[in-house]
Protein backbone atom coordinates (compact mmCIF):
# COMPACT_ATOMS: atom_id res chain seq x y z
CA UNK A 1 0.00 0.00 0.00
CA UNK A 2 1.26 3.38 -0.77
CA UNK A 3 0.79 5.76 1.88
CA UNK A 4 2.84 8.54 4.47
CA UNK A 5 2.82 7.67 8.30
CA UNK A 6 3.22 10.81 10.77
CA UNK A 7 4.71 10.07 13.75
CA UNK A 8 6.61 11.62 16.91
CA UNK A 9 4.12 14.77 17.94
CA UNK A 10 3.70 15.44 20.94
CA UNK A 11 4.17 18.27 23.85
CA UNK A 12 7.34 20.24 24.60
CA UNK A 13 8.35 23.22 26.64
CA UNK A 14 9.37 26.52 24.28
CA UNK A 15 13.12 26.23 23.36
CA UNK A 16 12.52 21.87 23.70
CA UNK A 17 13.03 19.76 20.47
CA UNK A 18 11.13 16.82 18.86
CA UNK A 19 11.79 14.62 16.18
CA UNK A 20 8.57 14.06 13.83
CA UNK A 21 9.28 10.78 11.66
CA UNK A 22 7.71 9.89 7.94
CA UNK A 23 7.41 6.27 7.48
CA UNK A 24 7.61 5.53 3.66
CA UNK A 25 5.77 2.56 2.08
CA UNK A 26 4.80 1.22 -1.49
CA UNK A 27 7.56 3.64 -2.85
CA UNK A 28 11.12 4.28 -2.21
CA UNK A 29 11.32 7.68 0.02
CA UNK A 30 14.49 9.12 -2.30
CA UNK A 31 12.74 8.47 -5.39
CA UNK A 32 10.69 11.84 -4.60
CA UNK A 33 10.29 15.13 -3.57
CA UNK A 34 8.76 15.42 -0.03
CA UNK A 35 7.77 18.60 2.16
CA UNK A 36 6.45 18.74 5.97
CA UNK A 37 3.40 21.13 5.84
CA UNK A 38 2.14 22.55 9.42
CA UNK A 39 -1.35 23.76 10.26
CA UNK A 40 -1.71 25.91 13.21
CA UNK A 41 -6.33 25.90 15.04
CA UNK A 42 -7.84 28.95 12.21
CA UNK A 43 -4.91 29.32 10.00
CA UNK A 44 -4.45 27.84 6.53
CA UNK A 45 -1.60 25.30 6.09
CA UNK A 46 2.02 26.80 6.04
CA UNK A 47 5.12 24.91 4.18
CA UNK A 48 7.94 24.16 6.49
CA UNK A 49 10.68 22.55 4.98
CA UNK A 50 11.34 20.19 1.71
CA UNK A 51 13.62 17.23 0.33
CA UNK A 52 14.16 16.74 -3.17
CA UNK A 53 14.67 13.16 -4.59
CA UNK A 54 18.72 14.00 -4.88
CA UNK A 55 18.61 15.06 -1.32
CA UNK A 56 18.80 19.15 -1.41
CA UNK A 57 16.59 20.66 1.24
CA UNK A 58 14.97 23.70 1.66
CA UNK A 59 13.05 25.18 5.16
CA UNK A 60 10.60 28.29 5.16
CA UNK A 61 11.94 31.71 6.92
CA UNK A 62 10.60 30.58 10.14
CA UNK A 63 12.67 27.46 10.41
CA UNK A 64 15.55 28.47 9.30
CA UNK A 65 18.57 27.47 11.54
CA UNK A 66 16.47 25.13 13.90
CA UNK A 67 14.35 23.04 11.21
CA UNK A 68 16.45 20.21 9.88
CA UNK A 69 14.73 18.05 7.47
CA UNK A 70 16.38 14.29 7.05
CA UNK A 71 16.55 10.90 5.42
CA UNK A 72 17.21 7.26 6.41
CA UNK A 73 17.13 5.48 2.99
CA UNK A 74 17.20 2.10 5.54
CA UNK A 75 14.28 3.17 7.15
CA UNK A 76 12.51 4.44 3.98
CA UNK A 77 11.91 7.31 6.92
CA UNK A 78 12.00 10.74 6.32
CA UNK A 79 12.39 13.01 9.63
CA UNK A 80 11.88 16.82 10.52
CA UNK A 81 14.28 17.87 13.68
CA UNK A 82 12.37 20.75 15.49
CA UNK A 83 14.85 22.54 18.11
CA UNK A 84 14.37 25.84 19.39
CA UNK A 85 10.71 25.51 19.61
CA UNK A 86 8.13 27.98 20.15
CA UNK A 87 4.61 29.07 20.62
CA UNK A 88 4.14 29.62 16.69
CA UNK A 89 5.39 25.78 16.05
CA UNK A 90 2.30 24.76 17.69
CA UNK A 91 0.21 22.89 15.62
CA UNK A 92 -0.60 19.43 13.16
CA UNK A 93 2.45 18.92 11.52
CA UNK A 94 1.80 16.75 8.13
CA UNK A 95 4.21 15.21 5.43
CA UNK A 96 2.99 14.92 1.49
CA UNK A 97 4.36 13.63 -1.58
CA UNK A 98 4.80 16.43 -4.24
CA UNK A 99 3.46 15.83 -7.57
CA UNK A 100 5.03 18.23 -9.80
CA UNK A 101 4.09 19.57 -13.08
CA UNK A 102 7.40 21.47 -13.78
CA UNK A 103 10.73 21.80 -12.14
CA UNK A 104 11.07 23.01 -8.24
CA UNK A 105 13.45 24.47 -6.16
CA UNK A 106 14.13 22.59 -2.49
CA UNK A 107 14.05 26.21 -1.46
CA UNK A 108 10.63 26.65 -2.35
CA UNK A 109 9.44 23.04 -3.72
CA UNK A 110 6.29 23.05 -5.95
CA UNK A 111 3.88 22.60 -2.88
CA UNK A 112 1.29 20.49 -4.77
CA UNK A 113 0.97 17.30 -3.37
CA UNK A 114 -0.53 13.83 -4.38
CA UNK A 115 0.38 11.64 -0.99
CA UNK A 116 -0.34 13.16 2.73
CA UNK A 117 0.47 11.60 5.80
CA UNK A 118 -2.91 11.55 8.53
CA UNK A 119 -0.35 14.18 10.54
CA UNK A 120 0.90 14.43 14.18
CA UNK A 121 -0.23 17.25 16.87
CA UNK A 122 2.81 19.60 18.05
CA UNK A 123 2.23 21.49 21.35
CA UNK A 124 4.62 23.96 22.35
CA UNK A 125 3.76 25.36 25.70
CA UNK A 126 5.84 27.67 28.07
Amino acid sequence: EVQLVDSGGGMVQTGGSLRLACAVSGFTANSADISWIRQAPGKGPEWVSGIKRGGATGDADSGKGRFTISGDAAKNTLFLQMNRQNDEDSGRYFCAREQCEGPSTPETMCREYDLWGQGTQVTVSS
